[in-house]
């Protein structure tokens, strides 16, 4: 599997070849230097490591550093920290540690899923965290038009149930949109063009991979065999076994 650290940038519309007009969104996708690469000899498994957006030294803790500097000794003067690192398992492209992977290791017509953190929301009621129906706003009620209800029970087991659903912070859960194509690879600039919405706002860092289960394929079904025309000559009958 394949794929890259990016930035959300934002959303604008494109046109296609027969001119209809396709909202995109806007991922700054690269470059991504490749920090480490395991295998199943040394570590057991195989992945890739990549490093996105460049970042000072000394804002990064020092074991992460060295981390960096351990696979790149050749380069611990001018070694590059990185704010964003994430390890893909079963990368598919030969790497090595230092090499640039950039958007074009995607084509148009791809299916990527993006992965990222939504918009924080802040602290919400149950009405709009979870869609509660809420109160009744005639017939007497006064003071419940949003609000849950009763959440405990009688004398037993006389508690609140783990997982009800209550007022708290919304938003700012990771989440995965799959199957988003691929409209434009901007090669230059680092730009992918992908059709839809991407979790997160404007600047957060989203994951773009291989679309992990495709799409749905239609099932096509073997023709059946034609009728014999009216009038044909019917199939000689096979003869009867010998006792």
């Amino acid at each position: 599997m394949i794929g890259l650290l990016g930035k959300k940038l934002g959303q604008t519309r494109v046109y296609d070849a027969s001119g209809a007009l396709i909202p995109v969104t806007v991922i700054l996708a690269g470059p991504n230097r490749v920090i480490q690469t395991k295998t199943v000899e040394n570590d057991g498994y195989k992945a890739v490591q990549l490093g996105f957006d460049d970042q000072k030294e000394h804002r990064l803790t020092k074991p992460l550093f060295g981390h960096i500097l351990k696979h790149h000794p050749k380069d611990k003067g001018n070694a590059t920290a990185v704010k964003r690192l994430k390890e893909f398992r079963d990368f598919e492209i030969d790497v090595k540690p230092g090499d640039i992977v950039g958007p074009k290791i995607f084509s148009k017509g791809d299916f990527v899923d993006a992965i990222g953190l939504t918009k924080g929301r802040g602290f919400e009621g149950v009405v709009k965290r979870h869609k509660f129906r809420g109160g009744d706003m005639t017939h007497g009620a006064k003071g419940w038009h949003r609000r849950s209800g009763a959440i405990g029970q009688r004398l037993f087991p006389g508690t609140v149930m783990r997982g009800m659903k209550m007022p708290g912070h919304m938003g700012q859960v990771q989440r995965t949109t799959q199957n988003l194509e691929v409209i434009q690879v901007r090669e230059d600039e680092n730009i992918l063009l992908i059709k839809g919405s991407v979790p997160g706002s404007k600047g957060d860092y989203i994951v773009i991979r291989g679309a992990k289960k495709g799409l749905k394929q239609k099932r096509v079904e073997a023709p059946k065999a034609a009728a014999p025309a009216k009038g044909a000559a019917k199939p000689a009958a096979k003869p009867a076994a010998k006792k």
